[in-house]
């Protein structure tokens, strides 16, 4: 056996952040405890599961366990668990390496400043390298279930920006993590604190965490010398949680559970506890995180709720447990009806899972309906935080269950909210917009633009805030999607203000005075519309005149069936090689602009008033024209005759 040792350098990632750990940006350092035992616990739940299958994988030692010791003449403390252990490949991977998409935009994304940089750390998830808020150096000694003695690995680094790695023999299987603490740290020295941390964190572990206690002597006037030998004890209740009736369970306990599922170091929004009975048996112990983990929009991230069988711990796969658009959701879900040996395969086939995710989904709904009804009520407290909250962090992911949730799209539309012309936050429900929709008016209106300032500003607006005729304004990339799936809400149509014909000449006051008004500057702008035509050729799919602009001489839109501009340039930017989709020019016949082309003569003139009524209507949409130069000259040149 080769025991050379061999010294690798941390990925570029994982020095920013052991950099950023050691400078203790968290002020809480205790949790270092509780990520290492979360860890330990998590290695134990594998090896049970493991073993299922594989009964040999115990090798005689199915107690599983945590142990932790502190030894106050070494200045360490020593965590060890005989779980599944890893070996050299899985150290490197999972130690050495920070293996997750979006960790460069992550560090982008810190600031120097302490209070908001540590938010984006708990987000982020440290796990292991908290170590390092307490520890100066760091030994793992590992071995993986069911290899041999010799083939134990040994890990050590000081946080400097490299790790020492060698092949050890280690008798028993699981993994040593052995931390050599820093003066300021010597608080956790003392086992009554190392106690508290743990009965404050790690109550629920659903194993035992053991300690080396001291027995005192009865008579306290003994002398200590005279203490009797030392025991070891089982300090934490070592039972399931979520097994435990609501009675018995504290808030207190409750978040710190979640924050040992979810790695999260702030208290959840709000959680969901059920005990399930009917066909299927089943608890849900579900919660919903105060803020969206950093890679909520990482295709290949995990995302957390743990199927439990029998209370063993099976797999962490939301989208077999709860559809991909309630990702969010962290937790656990524990059956009897399923076996304990359940391939994902299985899973995915399996009556009781597809009924326990169906559940398990509406319930998540119920308590998001409850949370909106709350907020809209004025009745959000500490208990029942306003919904706006929940909506800021997941909104967008909400909008994925239009189109992926068929069966719930009535009740997850009413838990959708936007902005609107007459509320800038996204506040307005599609219920709000509906109780407030004007005498005449069948049709809830909207707009989708590349932002929000973009969809204040557009040109289409413009008649409807002469009417008075609220539009919700939808900036989000999805949205575009969103709009192709959600057709009606509350027997109302949804329409985009940019696409298709439009016709509100029934809705507002004075209405039929306005259309007499419109008709005869209809028939004044004929010739403008006709040299138009001419102008832009195969620019534009039409020309033709409209109602819906009051100050601006000329807008884009698109046809009924057609894509809009946003949407060809979203999925433009995302690298789709799609033909362009030619725009319909409406111009403003009531416009001193157009009034004046309709009367020009100069067919110079008029091809360059035509480009820069063209292009002027792209840029209100947020886009540029296809030649900026060009625009600027001709303009320039308008402006000097």
């Amino acid at each position: 056996m080769s025991n050379t040792k061999e010294t690798h350098v941390f990925q570029t990632e994982v020095k920013q952040l052991l950099d950023l750990m050691i400078h203790s940006l968290y002020s809480n350092k205790e949790i270092f405890l509780r990520e290492l035992i979360s860890n330990a616990s998590d290695a134990a739940d594998k090896l049970r599961f493991e073993a299922t299958t594989d009964d040999a994988l115990y090798e005689g030692d199915s107690d599983l366990h945590v142990y932790i010791e502190a030894n106050t003449d070494a200045r360490t403390i020593t965590i060890r668990d005989n779980g599944i252990g890893m070996n050299r490949d899985e150290v490197i991977a999972n130690i050495g390496t920070i293996a997750r998409s979006g960790t460069k935009e992550f560090f982008g994304q810190l600031s120097g400043d302490q209070e908001k940089d540590a938010h984006l750390i708990g987000q982020f998830g440290v796990g292991f390298y908290s170590s390092f808020l307490v520890a100066d150096k760091v030994t793992v000694t590992t071995r993986r279930a069911g290899i041999e003695k010799e083939h134990g690995v040994r890990w050590e680094s000081t946080g400097d920006g490299q790790y020492d790695i060698e092949t050890v023999e280690k008798e028993a299987r699981g993994t040593e993590i052995v931390l050599h603490l820093r003066e300021e740290a010597d608080e956790f020295l003392e086992s009554f604190r190392l106690t508290s941390i743990i009965h404050k964190y790690a109550d629920h572990i659903p194993f035992p965490i053991r300690m080396l206690g001291t027995v005192m002597p009865a008579d306290p006037s003994e002398e200590a010398s005279e203490e009797k030998p030392a025991e070891v004890e089982t300090v934490n209740q070592a039972s399931a949680l979520w097994t435990r009736p609501k009675s018995e369970l504290s808030d207190e306990e409750y978040n710190n559970f979640y924050k040992h599922i979810a790695h999260d170091y702030e208290d959840p929004l709000a959680r969901l506890h059920q005990k399930l009975e009917g066909k299927y048996e089943y608890t849900l112990l579900l919660y919903l995180p105060k803020r969206a983990p950093f890679d909520l929009w990482q295709a290949e991230s995990k995302h957390g709720v743990k199927l439990y069988v029998r209370r063993v711990f099976i797999m962490e796969a939301n989208e077999d447990l709860l559809p991909r658009y309630l990702r969010f959701v962290r937790g656990v879900m524990d059956t009897n009806d399923l076996p304990l040996n359940v391939s994902r395969e299985i899973l995915q086939q399996s009556p009781a899972m597809t009924a326990m995710k169906k559940g398990a989904s509406k319930r998540v709904l119920s308590l998001l309906e409850d949370m909106a009804k709350k907020s809209n009520d004025g009745e959000a407290d500490e208990k029942s935080t306003d919904y706006a909250d929940f909506w800021g962090q997941f909104g967008n992911c909400l909008k994925e269950g239009i189109i992926e949730d068929t069966a719930n799209r009535d009740r997850i539309a009413k838990l959708l909210r936007f902005s609107s012309t007459q509320q800038d936050e996204q506040g307005v429900s599609l219920t709000d917009y509906v109780e407030r929709m004007l005498e005449n008016q069948d049709t809830i209106y909207y707009i989708t633009a590349e932002n929000l300032a973009a969809a204040k500003h557009s040109p289409h607006l413009e008649i409807f805030r002469k009417k008075g005729i609220e539009v919700l304004l939808l900036s989000d990339r999805i949205d575009e999607w969103l709009t192709t799936h959600l057709t009606e809400f509350d027997g109302k149509s949804l329409q985009s203000i940019a696409k298709g014909e439009l016709d509100l000449s029934n809705i507002g006051e004075n209405a039929e005075e306005d259309k007499k008004e419109h008709e005869e500057a209809v028939k004044s702008a004929e010739p403008a519309v006709q040299k138009l035509k001419e102008a832009l050729g195969d620019k534009v799919k039409d020309v033709r005149t409209t109602d819906r602009l009051t100050e601006s001489p000329a807008c884009l839109v698109s046809d009924q069936f057609d894509m809009t501009g946003n949407m060809e340039r979203i999925l433009k930017q995302a690298g789709q090689d799609i033909p362009s989709v030619k725009p319909i020019l409406e111009i403003n016949p009531e416009h001193a602009l157009v009034k004046r082309l309709a009367n020009m003569d100069s067919e110079e003139n008029i091809a360059d008033f035509a480009d820069i009524l063209f292009d002027q209507a792209i840029l209100a949409e947020g886009a540029l024209p296809e030649d900026p130069a060009g625009f600027v000259r001709k303009l320039n040149a308008l402006l000097t005759q």
